[in-house]
Formats: C-alpha cells, sequence, structure tokens
C-alpha cells in the first residue's frame, strides 16, 4: 500500500536517541477499508481506494451508501484513491479488506502528509505575504502602516496587473508536506507518531502517503 488515511490527534514530543526534543505530530491512522480496486483493463490505470472514519447514514447519499454496501460496509467519512501501489499488494488488496497502520509504514519509514491548513479568513497583506506596510507616522500617514501601497500603472495600462499580491482570503488550501519520519507506531491503537508538523487543525483529515 501507498499510503492510508487518518484523523489529527494532536502535538507532542520525544526525545531521540542523542537526547534531542522532537516535536512531532500524532495521527489516528486507519483501520481503513477498501471500497474499490481499479485496473488497467476496466479503469485504464492501477489504483485503490480507502476509506475512514464513520458516518451517518442519514447524512450520505444513496449513491454512497450503495457503493460502500460493495465493499460490505457502513457510510464512511473520508475517501481517498492510491495510485501505482506495488505489485506486492495484489493478493492483498481486495474489497472490503481492512487496511492496518501496521501493513503501510514502519519505524524509521519517511512518508509525505497532505492536509488542509487552518483557515484564516480574509487577511491583509503585512500577514498573507509579509509586506512590511506603507512606513512611518509622519506626513499624515498615521493610518497607513499595514496599507499595500501602489499596486496599478497610471496611463499604461490603467489596471493592476494580473497576479498581484492582495488582501484576501487566507488558508484552507490543500497543502502536501514531505520527508517526515515515522518515530513511532502504536498498533494496537492504529496511532503514528511522526516527526514535524502536519497541516490541518486537531482532528482534520490527514493523507498519508510514501
Amino acid at each position: 500500500m501507498p499510503g492510508i488515511i487518518g484523523r489529527k490527534v494532536g502535538m507532542t514530543n520525544v526525545y531521540g536517541p542523542e537526547g534531542e526534543n522532537i516535536a512531532c505530530t500524532v495521527i489516528e491512522a486507519g483501520p481503513c477499508i477498501v471500497t474499490q480496486v481499479k485496473n488497467v483493463e476496466t479503469d485504464g490505470y492501477r489504483a485503490v481506494q480507502l476509506a475512514f472514519g464513520e458516518k451517518k447514514e442519514k447524512s450520505a447519499t444513496k449513491a454512497s451508501i450503495g457503493h460502500f454496501k460493495k465493499a460490505n460496509t457502513t457510510p464512511k467519512k473520508s475517501v481517498a484513491e492510491f495510485r501505482d501501489f506495488r505489485k506486492e499488494f495484489d493478493g492483498i488488496i481486495e474489497l472490503g479488506k481492512q487496511i492496518n497502520v501496521q501493513d503501510v509504514f514502519q519505524e524509521g519509514d519517511f512518508l509525505d502528509a497532505i492536509g488542509t491548513s487552518k483557515g484564516k479568513g480574509f487577511q491583509g497583506v503585512v500577514k498573507r505575504h509579509g509586506f512590511a506596510g506603507v512606513g512611518g507616522q509622519t506626513h499624515g500617514q498615521h493610518n497607513r502602516l499595514r496599507a499595500p501601497g501602489s499596486m496599478g500603472n497610471a496611463s499604461f495600462a490603467s489596471r493592476v496587473p494580473k497576479g498581484k499580491r492582495l488582501a484576501g482570503r487566507m488558508g484552507g488550501d490543500q497543502v502536501k508536506v514531505t520527508n517526515l519520519k515515522v518515530v513511532k507506531i502504536m498498533a494496537d491503537q492504529n496511532i503514528i507518531v511522526i516527526s514535524g508538523s502536519v497541516p490541518g487543525a486537531k482532528n482534520s483529515t490527514v493523507i498519508l502517503q510514501k
């Protein structure tokens, strides 16, 4: 398996072999259910679809309920597709199969984490892009400390150019953090501890992949 779906529990710290303090993220990874297996003959590519997290049936669509029933499972909260899984998993990956964190990762492995960053609402250019503001408070500029400054041309082209860094909505984006080390795996609790930070708030969905 190239990856697994999980839920961000929080952060902690552990001590390395040389006494160094390592900031880590705790993730409840799995168990996931195989809800679809794609192959070249029918779909044009190889992939496996995993589902994680319970969801009330009244909150699910009829189409999704039927999709999950094919895998003999109840509706799930999160679904992700992983492509190009290794051939040695051909006998393991089958519809309705349960995948646990120890089936995918081992301590010492390196992985990539994908999550949705915290939404910060509408923000100005100082916070969003790191602008320094217009300048001092002299010459009548008492209310210009966090202003964006000049942003367009005059007679030509008389408009703000595309791509100009301005104020706007910040956060809520899909973010991928690469090369995080697996520090510890607690298989009985479906817990994986990885070094570094992972985007997203507590209880948000995280995708871990090799």
